[in-house]
């Protein structure tokens, strides 16, 4: 099995390396940003999936339930935890 964790805890140095941080200091990054960039490709096998995990465990938030590339390329996944 997949450490969850340990991708989540990758998924989050990710959103810290493409994001940028807002007024209240929260880091986010646009879910296209994250999907198309090289290094997250290599990375995670099911970025949506390591996502869905993260949100479960309040780690990030973002819209809706299912992120799917090119429709939801503009959504904002936020980091709720630094």
């Amino acid at each position: 099995t997949m450490n969850v964790e340990h991708e989540i805890s990758l998924l989050v140095e990710e959103i810290r390396r493409l994001g940028t941080k807002n007024a209240d200091g929260q880091v986010s990054v646009k879910f296209g940003v994250l999907f198309a960039d090289e290094k997250c490709a290599n990375l995670f096998e099911a970025l949506v999936g390591t996502l869905k995990a993260a949100k479960r465990r309040n780690i990030v938030t973002y819209q809706g339930e299912l992120l799917l590339q090119g429709v939801h390329d503009n959504v904002d996944i936020m980091l709720l935890q630094d």
